[in-house]
Parts: C-alpha cells; structure tokens; sequence
C-alpha cells in the first residue's frame, strides 16, 4: 500500500503533466486527444480550470459561489504560462492548513478536501498520458502515482463509469504492467 502523501501525489502528477506541457511544439495544439471530443489545447484547458477550482472549493466556496468564471478559454496566448500558474496556485491550496480536512462543495455533493484532491491528482496523472499520447512522447508515468491512484480507483471506479465519466474498462493481456492496468480501469487502451 502507497504511503505517499496525497498532497505530494497531486503537486507530483500536477508537475509530470507540466513537463509534458512544455514538449507541446507549435503544430500539435489541435492534434486530438484520447479524450473524445478533446484536442491538446482543449485538455491543457481541462487541467488549467481543475487547478483554478482547487483553491475557491479548498477555501469552502461552493459551485454557485464561483459560477461560470472558469468557463471557455482560460489559456489566452501563452498557455504554458496558463498552466504554470494555475498549477502552482493548486499545488499551494493542497498545502494549506486544513485542506484535508475541509469540506469541499463539488457540484454532485459534499466531499472531504482529501477526497477532492484525490479525484485532482488522479485526473492529472491520468490525462498526463493523454497529453503524452496525443503529442509523441514518452507516455510513461510515475510508478509511485501509478501505485497511489490504482489504490484510490479501486474503490471508485465504478462510480466513474456509471456517472459517464469513463469509458468501459478495456482488455488488457494476464501480464500487463500496472500503468496499463491502471489506464484500462479508466478506459484507455495503451
């Protein structure tokens, strides 16, 4: 069983997926992602409103407090610096006192903030091998949070997939190594 912190999972995954950010080159923006109906630029997107959401519902904000201002295009010109910042104010809302234990408004209910942070890292880890997938390179993510975020899943997966937000759980070979067992719980073929 993984003891890593969660907090140090999240800026962990939060950090491979910005390496990743960095390798995007100037024509793969609109290349298509495993994420239907997502392409490059649509995923970073994705993570930059996760990362913005975490500290407003970490701090006891509710949905409805918020509203739509993490709505449409949160990337502007420099996506990459969108991201640096987004993550950096997530990874530093993870840390703060009491963000465990805070009670966090998501849009489906009420959930601890080591819930909620669970849900965030696993979510950046896994559409860290997405963003990988999607622009060439290498697609092979931290053992550690493999491990950590298999553990967590385990215990959620089929809520994911009967609230839609997975795809089915895709075949994998008797011998297959535990990051492709882990994308194939989420619904990613390797």
């Amino acid at each position: 069983m993984s003891r890593l912190d969660i907090r140090d999972a999240f800026r962990r995954a939060l950090d491979g997926f910005g390496q990743r950010v960095h390798l995007i080159r100037p024509g793969q923006w609109r290349l298509p992602t495993p994420c239907s109906g997502w392409d490059v630029r649509a995923l970073i997107n994705h993570l930059v409103s996760e990362c913005l959401w975490a500290p407003e519902l970490l701090s006891g904000r509710t949905v409805g407090d918020v509203g739509d201002r993490f709505d449409g295009d949160l990337l502007g010109d420099d996506a990459v610096k969108a991201y640096e910042t987004a993550a950096q104010g997530a990874a530093q809302a993870a840390y703060a006192d009491g963000a465990l234990t805070a009670v966090t408004h998501l849009s489906f209910g009420d959930v601890p903030g080591e819930e909620y942070l669970s849900e965030l890292f696993a979510d950046a880890l896994i559409h860290t091998w997405d963003l990988s997938h999607a622009i060439g390179v290498t697609d092979r993510l931290d053992p550690e949070l493999v491990e950590r975020c298999a553990e967590w899943f385990a215990g959620v997966e089929e809520s994911y997939r009967e609230a839609g937000a997975i795809g089915d759980h895709a075949d994998v070979p008797e011998d297959a190594d535990a990051q492709t067992r882990l994308l194939a719980a989420w619904g990613r073929g390797s």
